[in-house]
């Protein structure tokens, strides 16, 4: 699995982040603004957001105009469905759902349409921890 999410995290470039905060203390932005800071294309999916970490944010990732190689989570397990529908339509090849958050239908259904995905993992910690 630790090779998995190095070989994963080495071959991304531009991460979704659906449910990214504004609030500077909540781990969806936190753990974004790390991944910015590693070099990573953040990109903002909330539709309560305009912007966030400098970067336009879009209500869902329908409306994101360029190509996305992750779909990163923080939401709810049962929201977590719809996301990954979306994530499949648009071509991403990763689904990472932070940690605590699992939805095995879900992640089932993305590996059947192709997709890579972890699940209850925080992505900064596994990046701290194998890329760093």
């Amino acid at each position: 699995m630790l090779e998995d999410k190095k070989q994963i995290l080495n071959s991304i470039h531009t991460i979704a982040v659906v449910g990214l905060s504004a609030s500077k203390t909540r781990p969806g932005y936190t753990v974004s603004k790390y991944m910015q800071d590693s070099g990573y294309r953040v990109i903002p999916v909330n539709p309560n957001l305009d912007e966030a970490l400098g970067e336009k944010a879009y209500p869902d990732l329908r409306s994101v105009p360029e190509p996305v190689d992750m779909v990163l989570i923080f939401r709810r397990s049962e929201h977590i469905p719809p996301v990954v529908d979306e994530a499949i339509e648009i071509g991403a090849k990763v689904v990472w759902m932070q940690l605590g958050l699992v939805n095995e239908a879900a992640a089932q259904k993305a590996r059947a349409a192709g997709l890579a995905v972890i699940q209850d993992s925080c992505i900064a910690v596994d990046h701290r921890h194998l890329i760093r």
